[in-house]
């Protein structure tokens, strides 16, 4: 990815010395050129083109958002009520990641999002042990944080 980058910016440079223009325009321009010519040669290189990853991360950083301000309305419902009526759990989630900057990064998505906490790790990085403030079924919270967090993270890592 961070050759494709590399490369890129060189196209634009490269673009700007050919047309002899060294305004902002000019490079916009060779950039967006260098694109088209990454992107029909993306299969010669060892990584996917970079801008589905940077994609992927930016939906990533949306549906973290979304989560965000969705615990908090949920937050704000349990503790506006008269009498609390929360069922409070720790759950074991097994993970499908393998690197440790991955289970870094799912670990901080899930106790960023108001109403859980990661409280451990296992020795083998596969289970993560979960605090949840309020639980319906335990397999549905697996599965939404698999389906959300794990599935957007696998997508930015591949």
């Amino acid at each position: 990815m961070a050759f494709q980058m590399l490369l890129n910016v060189v196209l634009a440079f490269l673009w700007m010395f050919i047309k002899v223009s060294y305004d902002p325009i000019s490079f916009i321009k060779g950039y967006i050129f260098g694109l088209l010519v990454i992107f029909v040669l993306r299969r010669y290189f060892h990584s996917r083109f970079y801008l589905f990853r940077l994609w992927s991360f930016v939906k990533l950083i949306f549906l973290f958002i979304k989560e965000l301000v969705l615990s908090n309305i949920s937050i704000v419902k349990i503790v506006l009520k008269p009498n609390l009526d929360m069922r409070p759990a720790i759950f074991a989630m097994e993970t499908e990641l393998t690197e440790d900057w991955q289970i870094t990064l799912l670990s901080s998505l899930i106790t960023l999002t108001p109403g859980t906490l990661v409280i451990d790790v296992s020795e083998d990085n596969k289970t993560l042990f979960i605090h949840a403030m309020n639980i319906g079924e335990i397999e549905d919270e697996i599965n939404s944080i698999k389906n959300s967090f794990e599935k957007a993270i696998l997508e930015v890592s591949r």
